[in-house]
């Protein structure tokens, strides 16, 4: 198998130093209209010129710039000439590189701070208020700039909170400017990019797209091409894209497995296949996936079950497929996969031989399948990728669909999972799918698991009489990555709504809860 190339455009280097927001930096870097990646701060001067940057920025870090051990940068990427920000962490890396000092001075700030722009702001803080809302997060602080170096920006504690030097195109400062909590966070970011810089705001979806297929093309050539489609976002649009390369050179392969969301079968049959015009393979597993599950209630055997049966029911179709294929003279020599940006920056970077991941969205595909890997999403995050697929003209329902794992309602039901438990669990997902979608919450939210504690009863009353039903728990939250989240308040009469549908109109369910635990320590899934 062979990795597919990164984008032809050069980058702004997000230099990691193991903050909890680097992934977050290249989004907002992205979000400017700037490609961008990340590299770890192990890499050499010579390794980041090699990438021909176009801009380089200094990322935080939990450390302490003169600890032994701490993490470190070749000095010598400061004279490759190329415009560079630090950020908190990344900032006492420069100001220390270069000849200024960082010293812990016992004034610590956490959280919310005002800050005040010394003089114009200089090119970075140029067209912000004088005074701002910023957010800290260090024990460590720049004592003095380095020489040359003017100081932008300080606050009670820090008297050197931002500083720059025009002439070397050289930033930084002590607050983190990605995060929302920073008033004016972006427009640092962007002044850094387009008038430090001086970098064109042009990369968008359009670009991607036409970027994408031309690689694909050269890529495939005349080969063909199958696709494991799930209905999902990342696999939904990575489909569509390579389709819209290679047209009938593309097959996919859709197994419904049973654990589906209502309607989700028919969405991926009819409005996806219509919009793309993609032949489209089904394969109806359902009672094999039910027979597979009868008995187990665990939820890690549950998972490889379901690993499992998919692998074989996705193999069965291959083996036709490419039989089918090499009648035809033209063998199958190519999967496509959805990977993401986040899935190749934790998986090291994506350097080296790439596999077929193994997750738990559908248990991995088989090792042994030998197939080059189609990726065209791998230098994407998942906001953009929703753009390209409203760009490509997907449905609505599959481009802001919401993440569902791989072995879909099987781990939402805590407990053996069977067909008429499936069928409460479809109904109490739809009502609050349709309630948070009416009151217009899907955008301030992330994800909202329905689970079925099958396991679990308690007493009701309803009508008359006194009932002994299941509890429904729903789990809304709020995320940028799914690394960290915290509950969505949602509105009462949300709330109020969602509870009196699903206990009213579906059987067996007498009462709804609601999780209000963060990650961490609670999981988004239950199992």
């Amino acid at each position: 198998m062979t990795e597919q190339t990164e984008t032809a455009q050069r980058p702004v280097l997000v230099v990691d130093f193991g903050a909890q927001y680097a992934q977050l930096i290249a989004r907002r870097v992205r979000e400017a209209g700037v490609y961008s990646e990340i590299v770890p701060h192990t890499a050499t001067a010579a390794e980041i010129a090699a990438k021909n940057p176009v801009g380089l920025i200094l990322s935080g870090g939990p450390s302490s710039v003169y600890e032994p051990g701490a993490p470190a940068l070749d000095t010598g990427v400061f004279d490759l000439g190329v415009p560079t920000l630090g950020i908190c962490y990344g900032f006492q890396v420069m100001a220390q590189a270069l000849g200024g000092e960082v010293a812990n001075t016992g004034l610590r700030e956490y959280g919310a701070t005002d800050a005040a722009v010394e003089g114009d702001g200089g090119v970075l803080l140029a067209g912000q208020p004088l005074e701002q809302n910023v957010w800290m997060s260090h024990g460590d602080q720049v004592s003095r700039a380095p020489e040359g170096f003017e100081v932008l920006a300080s606050t009670r504690a820090t008297p050197v909170a931002a500083f720059g030097s025009d002439s070397r195109r050289m930033y930084g400062v002590q607050w983190h400017p990605e995060v929302k909590h920073t008033d004016f966070g972006q427009k640092v970011i962007e002044n850094f990019l387009h008038r430090a810089a001086g970098l064109p705001a042009d990369w968008n979806s359009g670009n991607v797209i036409a970027e994408q297929i031309e690689r694909i093309r050269a890529q495939v050539g005349s080969g063909r091409v199958i696709s494991a489609l799930s209905g999902g976002v990342d696999s939904a649009v990575s489909t569509a894209l390579v389709h819209e390369a290679v047209g009938d050179q593309l097959t996919a392969v859709f197994v419904d497995h049973g654990l589906l969301r209502k309607g989700e079968r028919e969405q991926v049959e009819q409005d996806y296949v219509a919009s793309t015009g993609v032949r489209l393979i089904t394969v109806d597993a359902r009672e094999q996936f039910l027979s597979a599950l009868a008995g187990v209630s665990d939820p890690e055997q549950k998972r490889k079950i379901i690993g499992r049966e998919f692998i074989r029911s996705f193999e069965q179709v291959q083996r036709a497929l490419v039989d089918e294929a090499k009648a035809e003279g033209e063998p199958i020599r190519f999967l496509v996969q959805g990977t993401l940006y986040p899935d190749v920056v934790e998986s090291g970077g994506g350097s080296g031989t790439a596999n077929i991941k193994s997750h738990h969205n559908v248990g991995g595909l088989p090792e042994d399948l030998q197939f080059e890997l189609v990726e065209p999403l791998r230098t994407l995050f998942k906001d953009e990728v929703r753009a390209i697929g409203r760009e490509l003209g997907l449905p609505e329902a599959i481009v802001a669909r919401q993440p569902f794992p791989g072995p879909g309602l099987g781990i939402r039901i805590v407990g053996e999972v069977t067909a008429d438990r499936l069928e409460v669990l479809r109904d109490a997902d739809a009502i609050a799918r349709e309630e948070l979608t009416a009151a217009g919450l899907d955008g301030e939210i992330w994800q909202c698991p329905v689970v079925l504690l099958a396991d679990v009863r308690s007493v009701g009353v309803q009508g008359d009489g006194r009932t002994y039903g299941h509890p429904i728990v729903l789990r809304p939250v709020s995320s940028e990555d799914a690394m960290t989240a915290d509950w969505t308040r949602l509105p009462y009469d949300v709330l109020s709504r969602i509870s009196n549908r699903i206990t009213n109109e579906v059987r067996e369910v007498n009462r709804v809860v609601l999780d209000v635990t963060s990650k961490p320590p609670g999981t988004i899934e239950w199992e």
